[in-house]
């Protein structure tokens, strides 16, 4: 844990809500579908950052290309 926030690889606990409005409003994946959003992120290794009060605040994703 880098102090102060909290890394988590653990799906369930991901702001899919949050991670979503966000990507849509980004230059490298706008009016991202939901569903898209959902498989990209069940098959990779994704994490998400939680703040002390527990608030996601980043979120990350690694691919192997070879799968894509």
């Amino acid at each position: 844990m880098i102090q102060g926030y909290r890394i988590s690889t653990d799906q369930s606990k991901f702001d899919f809500d949050a991670i979503h409005a966000y990507l849509t409003q980004s230059y490298w994946s706008p009016g991202i579908p939901k569903e898209t959003l959902k498989r990209a992120i069940t098959n990779s290794l994704s994490f998400a950052v939680f703040s002390e009060q527990n608030r996601h605040v980043g979120f990350a994703r690694l691919i192997n290309p070879r799968s894509v």
